[in-house]
């Protein structure tokens, strides 16, 4: 999921977090000078929500590596690219992890983490209470959901939403396209096989900055001055070629006639699943997307089952392109609301 000028990319830091240095802390929120003349204090629960940074990896791991997920919002690159746009935060919380998106209303990841999520749910809803916010939570998972149920019977409203469903393919099938259901697919591979003289690379320090040049003009062509968060994926998409060693990426590139057509950047995000995060390809060189979707697979997830091609965002056309292809399953997500008693 940036004009790229790294002001959607760099989190500014709220003016509060230099003062916060413990998870839990006693302030005094006011003087009661009643009959007595004596003054209350008042203990409040303060998370210690902080900007994430690029040296909050290895911490920010630490959690993530207990997380069985085929989300592509579950891992560090993710988090990491799109902390600007969603003005993301986290705190450490009873040996757990929690996100926090400050994007138009706050919300909250599920604890992440080998902790008690019950302790740490249980912690948050008493910092929401204290702030007088609602408890959000985004990225709901299905199993997610049980446990709220399970824990919190009848005090969560869970509501799944189609638009930021995840498309997840068996990996095999994009690579052969075999049947009649892909054969539209494969005729358009064959006639870019037929038409150019093309060939496939890894993307390396040595080619990124082709890359860059190839998406300067792809965004001349495809972003509208007013669409912000098609500007904000093009900043992530440039963030992900320029960091993508320090973030532990691959990228692969389709060259025709030498000159770099489309590209695309992923990862593995469970022990089965790659995920690309990026793809990006010229619409008047027939067949380039369709290319660039097979071959980065062959060269870079040929040991994953699945492959997760991110969400649609409710875009119709994209939402049919990714149909064509057949998913295996979407991986749903949601948001589930407490309800105050």
């Amino acid at each position: 999921m940036t004009v790229w000028d790294h002001g959607v990319i760099c989190y500014m830091m709220p003016w509060f977090c230099s003062v916060l240095t413990n998870k839990i802390r006693t302030i005094v929120i006011r003087k009661n000078v009643g009959v007595s003349g004596k003054i209350c204090i008042r203990k409040e629960v303060i998370m210690d929500f902080k900007p994430v940074r690029a040296e909050d990896k290895e911490t920010i791991n630490k959690y993530l590596q207990h997380v069985s997920s085929r989300s592509c919002d579950m891992s560090f690159a993710a988090i990491y690219l799109w902390k600007g746009f969603y003005h993301v935060e986290y705190a450490e919380c009873e040996g757990m992890i929690v996100f926090r998106s400050n994007e138009e209303k706050t919300s909250f990841s599920f604890p992440l983490g080998a902790g008690d999520p019950k302790k740490a749910i249980d912690k948050l809803m008493e910092d929401c209470r204290e702030k007088g916010i609602p408890l959000v939570f985004h990225g709901i998972s299905r199993e997610m959901e049980q446990y709220l149920e399970e824990n919190y019977p009848g005090k969560f409203e869970v509501e799944f939403d189609r638009d930021i469903a995840d498309y997840v393919y068996e990996t095999q099938a994009l690579i052969e396209l075999k049947g009649r259901k892909y054969h539209g697919k494969k005729n358009h591979i064959n006639k870019f096989n037929k038409t150019y003289d093309w060939s496939y690379e890894a993307i390396t320090s040595e080619n990124t900055q082709e890359c860059l040049d190839m998406l300067k003009v792809w965004k001349s062509q495809n972003c509208a001055p007013e669409d912000l968060e098609k500007h904000a994926e093009i900043c992530v998409s440039e963030a992900s070629l320029k960091e993508r060693e320090f973030l532990g990426l691959k990228g692969g590139l389709i060259r025709v006639d030498g000159k770099v057509v489309a590209f695309a950047v992923g990862e593995k995000i469970h022990p089965d699943t790659f995920c690309v995060h990026i793809e990006k390809a010229f619409a008047d060189v027939q067949g380039a997307y369709s290319v660039i979707n097979q071959q980065f697979l062959v060269h870079e997830a040929q040991d994953c089952k699945y492959v997760n091609r991110e969400d649609d965002v409710g875009d119709p056309g994209l939402r049919k392109a990714k149909l064509s292809y057949h998913p295996a399953f979407l991986e749903e997500k949601g948001f589930a609301v407490y309800k105050e008693s």
